[in-house]
Formats: C-alpha cells, sequence, structure tokens
C-alpha cells in the first residue's frame, strides 16, 4: 500500500489529509505530521496504517484540547475533566496534561492567580468563596494560600462598595436582611458585613 497525496485541508488549515491507494486513510496536524516524516510515494503496511489511524485520533483529541485551553485559563484538572469525558485513555491524558504543561499552557499557580484578579474585579468575591471556588477547581491548598496571601485587595472596602450598588437595587434598598442574606452567600463573614453596613450608615 502506498500513500498518493498529502493534501490540505480545506476547513482545518493547519491538518493535512493522507490518502492511501487513492482512498482516504487518516489525517494529521501537521506538527504530527512533520514528525512522521510521511511523504507521498511511501509504501506502507497494514499495520503502520493502524498505528497511525491512532495517532490520527490521538491528535485529533489533542488539538480540540489546545481549542478547549485557548478559550479561557483551564486548571490542570479541568484539562483532565474534559479528557475523560471524551474517554481519552490515563496514559493518553497523562501525555497531554505533561505537553500543554511544557508548553506553559497549564499552569495551576498562574491560573490561580488570574482567576483571583479577575473574580476579584467583576463580581466582587470573598476570600472564602475565592478559597471554595478554587477547591472545586482542585487547585492545591498550598497555591491557594499562597496566591490569596499576594492579593491585595482591600475586602473590607470592596465589601462596602458591593453593598452601595445593591442597595441602588429595589430590591434590597429596604430590605436590609435580604441585603445581609446575599453578602453571606457571597461568603463574607457577619462580623464583616455588620462592620461595612455600620460605615455605611
Amino acid at each position: 500500500m502506498k500513500i498518493t497525496k498529502i493534501v490540505q485541508q480545506q476547513k482545518q488549515r493547519d491538518r493535512y489529509s493522507i490518502f492511501v491507494d487513492d482512498r482516504y486513510a487518516f489525517s494529521l496536524g501537521e506538527g504530527a505530521l512533520l514528525s512522521t516524516g510521511l511523504t507521498s510515494g511511501q509504501e506502507l503496511t497494514g499495520q503502520q496504517i493502524n498505528q497511525y489511524e491512532q495517532l490520527s485520533a490521538e491528535d485529533k483529541l489533542y488539538n480540540r484540547t489546545l481549542r478547549y485551553v485557548a478559550m479561557r485559563p483551564r486548571s490542570v484538572w479541568e484539562v483532565e475533566f474534559y479528557l475523560r469525558r471524551k474517554e481519552a485513555p490515563a496514559p493518553l491524558v497523562a501525555q497531554i496534561i505533561t505537553k500543554l504543561s511544557g508548553l506553559d499552557l497549564l499552569n495551576d499557580q498562574r491560573f490561580a492567580e488570574q482567576f483571583v484578579r479577575d473574580r476579584r474585579l467583576l463580581r466582587s468575591a470573598s476570600t472564602r468563596k475565592l478559597t471554595l471556588e478554587l477547591q472545586k477547581k482542585r487547585i492545591s491548598s498550598d497555591i491557594i494560600e499562597r496566591v490569596l496571601a499576594a492579593d491585595e485587595t482591600d475586602e473590607l472596602a470592596m465589601l462596602k462598595a458591593l453593598i452601595a450598588k445593591k442597595q441602588r437595587q429595589s430590591k434590597y434598598k429596604e430590605d436590609s436582611l435580604k441585603l445581609m442574606q446575599y453578602l453571606a452567600r457571597q461568603g463574607f463573614s457577619y462580623g464583616d458585613i455588620k462592620t461595612a453596613l455600620r460605615a455605611d450608615d
């Protein structure tokens, strides 16, 4: 069996279709194609074709994972969970995680730092809520402690600003109990809520 042509795909320009004996056999990303050294005219055995079909499936999953990571920052656990949902075998999961980490596309420390910055800025998230959310993403306790210790947010000032914002909404303006319940659900302590409300009076 012989490779009769290698054609760049129209929809995915970084992938190439490999034809064996003038019939489509499998596809590979540009990097995988270069690493295999496949060329038109090359003879392949049935066993080799099976191996390249397996490589093609793994390469497609790797590229899907790259797109998943590119959408927004992800924790290592999020990517592992994504791959398990795709029914990837454990060795392939470990291989992809190692590769992405080596390219510095996965880094739990950096993920946690950005997560804290974004949640503080966009959602006025409390330290308690941030801790719980990072734990859900399987960030290690050491990283969580380190990142939150380095965070310079004045949580009481942030809480006061959040109270002022919520008090402009009719459902909280005349109902301090409802406001306190909302703030408690956001992870703020009763003591901090009372202090911030007194300062606002």
